[in-house]
């Protein structure tokens, strides 16, 4: 069952005061003032330059309400998918597309884009969106819909990156869950193969999550996962196994659901071992309440910040690196060749592959994908050797030209490398720029191409 009346008029009554409470923060900045979020923990990947007034949405990090009928959660936007997870499981519902680590919020992922293994029949994290409250640069709360005055709104603040507003409170879909989820992973030691099965998987529904780990050019695994009521085992990839390992060693697996959804984050897929913590004797004594990716983010951030492996290895003599963090998605008819360009070019493995196709027609202009196509998502998350003499950015931009060359769209959440004429190019400079004009004329937020690209 969903609230009752007395704790849903609670609920509104506390998210209006938290409403309030913003806004006269917004209005008490200096006028003028750049505004960004002051956020404790972050899921990006790019660096920026110190500036701009932190603005506190912590507050916003309530669900509302979950109804079980209408199979929908009403959530404020700093909501983490893990508090939102646990808030729906109990309902047997889940929401339509659940992103990798626990801690990316309702609204970073709506705003920022977001993708996972039910993807190629859920679209992304923004398409199960139903209704949004947007603070807008100037302090307006705007209730944006598919179909109100504010429809552009809605169908641009994907991609947006907070540069056009802050997502408050939004109302998403759910879909049903069952308590288990049977795992079959399928070995290809060919490329063209390993995509036809993939798109065959997609095409013909032959299960209710399908992802792939690339390990090499001649070993590649399709996971194929269903929802199952029973299960005659369960693995364990919360604390000493490791999920990724995993998928080399067994044909058949199965999780519970909320491992299931969350069997990626115990190693930021497999990040951790660059940090150390693969080693058996390691867990055993970290244990299973600092192996989360949040963690591993904030040693990372660290790391950027300080430097002091990079120094290390400087002093040791080593070649410098370059740091490769990126999720991109071309059309299937595309995989191969990128698969091939990348196993040429780009020293990373594994990397992590995810179909993705849009749920309808719609269009989101900041984000086109062709509604009648199947693509498939890259992830690959490392640092490579720099030749000597070859800028900094020379791999990122390597791969970027490619991207497009192939039709592909890539996700803006790490460094970005275009210039302006291109960037806008791909990403309705024209329409973001009207929109800019509309919900944002003083210029509070950052301009998206000062934001992905200048770091600012």
């Amino acid at each position: 069952m969903g609230l009752p009346d007395t704790a849903r008029d609670d609920q509104s009554a506390a998210y209006a005061a938290r409403v309030d409470a913003l806004r006269a923060q917004l209005a008490a900045l200096p006028d003028g003032s750049p505004v960004r979020l002051a956020k404790r923990t972050s899921n990006l990947f790019r660096p920026r330059t110190a500036g701009g007034t932190g603005l506190d949405v912590s507050a916003f990090d309530h669900v509302l309400r979950v109804d079980p009928h209408a199979r929908t959660a009403e959530v404020e936007g700093m909501v983490t998918y893990e508090r939102l997870v646990d808030a729906t499981l109990p309902h047997g519902l889940m929401p339509l597309v659940v992103p990798q680590l626990k801690t990316i919020t309702l609204g970073g992922a709506v705003t920022g884009l977001g993708i996972e293994s039910s993807s190629f029949r859920n679209g992304m994290p923004h398409e199960s969106v139903l209704d949004m409250d947007i603070l807008t640069g100037d302090g307006e709360i705007l209730h944006v819909t598919p179909g109100n005055e504010h429809r552009d709104l809605f169908f641009s603040f994907p991609n947006s990156y907070g540069t056009l507003g802050y997502a408050l409170r939004l109302t998403i879909e759910l879909e049903p869950v069952r308590p288990y989820v049977r795992l079959e992973h399928v070995r290809f030691s060919d490329a063209r193969q390993f995509f036809a099965r993939l798109d065959r998987a997609c095409r013909e529904r032959e299960a209710d999550f399908v992802d792939g780990t690339v390990f090499g050019p001649a070993e590649m695994y399709l996971t194929l996962g269903t929802f199952t009521g029973e299960a005659p085992f369960t693995s364990d990839y919360t604390w000493l196994d490791i999920y990724y390992q995993s998928i080399r060693e067994r044909d058949v697996d199965y999780l519970p659901v909320r491992d299931y959804l969350w069997r990626w984050d115990t190693d930021w897929f497999w990040c951790s071992r660059a940090l150390g913590v693969q080693n058996r004797l390691v867990r055993l004594l970290v244990g299973p309440r600092l192996l989360r990716s949040d963690v591993y983010w904030k040693v990372v951030a660290f790391e950027r910040r300080h430097q002091v492996l990079g120094r290390i290895q400087r002093a040791l003599g080593k070649p410098d690196t370059e740091s490769v963090v990126q999720d991109i998605e071309v059309p299937v008819q595309k995989a191969t060749t990128f698969l091939d360009f990348f196993h040429r070019e780009i020293p990373i493995s594994p990397v992590w592959v995810c179909p993705l196709r849009q749920r309808d027609g719609r269009r989101w202009p900041l984000y086109e994908l062709d509604p009648d196509t199947l693509y498939v998502n890259f992830g690959f998350w490392a640092t490579v050797p720099l030749e000597h003499g070859r800028p900094q950015g020379s791999h990122n931009r390597l791969i970027e030209r490619t991207v497009t060359e192939l039709g592909g769209r890539k996700s803006l959440y790490s460094e970005s490398f275009y210039d302006r004429e291109t960037f806008w190019r791909l990403y309705n400079g024209e329409t973001y720029q009207a929109l800019k004009r509309r919900y944002d004329p003083r210029g509070r937020l950052l301009d998206l191409y000062g934001k992905c690209v200048e770091a600012r």
